[in-house]
């Protein structure tokens, strides 16, 4: 019988009986009768009981009024506490009956493990999805996708310039904290729609290799029908889908991303005097704080303000310094933040001047090819392979296993060895490349006008920066050898 046609059954069944009224009906269109806090309905039901508003139920069938037998038994006794009968008609059960429990509980079980069986079946119906490749989306939730006419998953241009700007901020430098900000200020509604934002959302968006067009089936699964409860997925086959819809990042980017979540996860841990843990956490307010370090102990640079006679002083000083005195790091300096903004910038200027002659650029690349190498011959490996997978099976049809086949098996895994670390090293080639271009495009957008410091602009183009001496610096631009500068 549908929803409907119950609805349909009852009120004329209460309307017709004169010594009845009609308090209500209750139904859970589509809810699982497993957990009845859940069920909006059944709760603001059994509140109308216990007001008073209700003296008797009418249900279908113990399955229709819970589907866990604890659940089922609780509000019975309760109801039957109160004095509020529960008719199940299917049954024929009237719950005020004295035998009337033991013959509700076991069709309470049985319900119970109808469920039980039917979320089985559930379950091993996502599996078998999951393995043959079949992605689903929950498009409420998940920003940047909707369901095209196809019923498969679209790009939302709308939802994607805004996952596409939280990819360029993060690569920009900014943390999770400042996107978060940045997208409440420009009034950019959450996944959920929600004027808030939150990091936990932003970094899941972050590692999601669904923005890159690929798939992990099965990351989380329930435990059980009766609580609900979603485990992460660490004992049960996961499955990798590449390809599977469109992207709305490109696989560079994603792949950026993840290096500097790496990276920036991994940024070195240093003790502070007064303080609990060790400070490594990622700040994308100044790019110096993960760039600056002392050349004599290593140890990261910390910004600090000093006030002399009512006039504030904004200095950079080494954290040992600062904490323990000379007892760690007797000479590292304390040095001018303009000071030292103003020798950054004279270092791009040059860096620029170089750019418009073709040699920073032709250093970059003349480094990277010496560094990785390059390698046209993946093709010609995996072609080697397949020729060599023909020759092991046409060997294998003669039901022998010869030395000239264990020697062909030998050869095949070595190949595949080869084949694997070329494309490893054709990744990085490929990484390398991009940072390259990176830098190369940041260099080219300063050359022909003016150049101040800028935080940004300092991230994209140096690696680390060196105190050596009150009077020097050492700056290390990516890809690039160290140079030294003068500070004043």
């Amino acid at each position: 019988m549908s929803f409907e046609a119950q609805r349909s059954y009852y009120t004329d069944k209460i309307m017709r009986n004169p010594e009845w009224t009609l308090a209500g009906i209750f139904a859970d269109e589509g809810i699982s009768g497993t957990q009845a806090g859940k069920r909006k309905e059944f709760m603001r039901m059994i509140r109308f009981c216990r007001k008073g508003k209700i003296d008797m139920i009418l249900t279908k069938s113990v399955s229709r009024f819970a589907r866990n037998t604890v659940d089922c038994l609780n509000y019975v006794r309760e109801l039957k506490g109160l004095g509020i009968p529960v008719v199940f008609e299917k049954e024929g059960l009237n719950t005020m009956h004295m035998t009337s429990e033991i013959y509700i509980s076991m069709h309470g079980i049985f319900a119970q493990s109808e469920s039980e069986s039917l979320s089985g079946n559930v379950r091993i119906g996502k599996q078998i999805a999951a393995k043959n490749g079949n992605v689903t989306m929950s498009y409420r939730s998940f920003l940047g996708y909707r369901r095209g006419p196809d019923g498969k998953p679209e790009i939302d241009p709308e939802q994607a310039k805004t996952v596409r700007l939280i990819f360029q901020r993060y690569l920009a430098g900014d943390s999770r904290a400042e996107i978060k900000q940045l997208l409440e200020a420009r009034g950019i509604p959450s996944p959920m729609g929600k004027p808030t934002w939150t990091v936990t959302t932003i970094r899941s968006i972050l590692t999601n290799e669904k923005y890159k067009g690929d798939a992990l089936l099965q990351k989380t699964y329930v435990v059980d029908c009766i609580s609900h409860k979603v485990k992460k997925n660490d004992d049960r086959p996961q499955y990798y889908v590449e390809n599977s819809h469109p992207p709305i990042v490109s696989r560079e980017i994603f792949d950026r991303v993840q290096e500097e979540i790496a990276r920036r996860n991994n940024k070195r841990k240093v003790k502070e005097v007064g303080t609990a843990t060790d400070s490594g956490k990622y700040s994308g307010k100044y790019a110096l704080t993960e760039l600056l370090i002392c050349g004599h102990c290593g140890t990261p640079y910390r910004r600090c303000t000093w006030t002399s006679h009512g006039r504030k002083r904004i200095v950079w000083r080494c954290i040992s310094r600062l904490d323990y005195g000379k007892k760690y790091c007797e000479n590292s300096p304390t040095i001018e933040e303009s000071t030292l903004q103003e020798a950054i910038v004279n270092a791009i200027k040059d860096l620029a001047a170089e750019s418009s002659l073709g040699s920073a650029a032709g250093l970059l690349k003349t480094h990277i090819s010496i560094f990785f190498g390059g390698d046209d011959s993946i093709a010609v490996d995996e072609m080697h392979a397949k020729e060599l997978v023909a020759k092991i099976t046409a060997a294998a049809s003669s039901g022998s296993y010869t030395s000239e086949m264990a020697a062909l098996v030998s050869e095949l895994n070595t190949v595949k060895q080869r084949i694997a670390t070329k494309k490893q090293r054709s990744k990085a080639t490929d990484a390398a490349m991009q940072r390259m271009s990176d830098v190369t495009e940041a260099i080219d957008s300063i050359s022909d006008s003016a150049i101040q410091y800028d935080n940004t602009l300092v991230r994209k183009l140096i690696e680390c920066i060196r105190v050596i001496s009150v009077h020097e610096i050492e700056i290390v631009f990516k890809g690039m050898q160290p140079r030294r500068y003068p500070l004043g």
